[in-house]
């Protein structure tokens, strides 16, 4: 079983920066990619950013990069988000999920995720 734990939310200006964390505790070789997925009210659930484990190689939905960087420390078993020049349309529950996944295919698809945090909501005013 792997425990995910995010903080860091809030509420921001826009054009202001956020950094969210995700804490992995439990059977950390069981997954060896975390990924980030935000869901606004009455959308679905979208692919936010990758990283795998081992070597740090990330994975970013295309209408995020530039703004948002994923990173990890192994030595902390977390993964951080750092979002950057934030807008009203950022506005969020930010989740983090876990999953192993064999070659990089598949890290934006919430289905191949088994293990989801409880969401920290980002709040970004106009």
């Amino acid at each position: 079983q792997v425990h995910l734990v995010e903080s860091g939310g809030g509420l921001v200006q826009a054009g202001g920066s956020l950094r969210l964390a995700c804490a992995a505790s439990g059977s950390i070789f069981s997954f060896n990619i975390i990924g980030w997925f935000r869901q606004a009210p009455g959308k679905e659930r979208e692919f936010v950013a990758a990283i795998k484990w081992s070597d740090g190689s990330t994975y970013g939905a295309d209408s995020m990069k530039g703004r948002f960087t994923i990173s990890r420390d192994n030595a902390k078993n977390t993964v951080y988000l750092q979002m950057s020049s934030l807008k009203p349309e950022d506005t969020a529950v930010y989740y983090c999920a876990a999953t192993h996944l064999i070659g990089s295919g598949g890290t934006d698809r919430k289905e191949n995720y088994s293990y989801w945090g409880q969401g920290t909501q980002v709040t970004v005013s106009s």
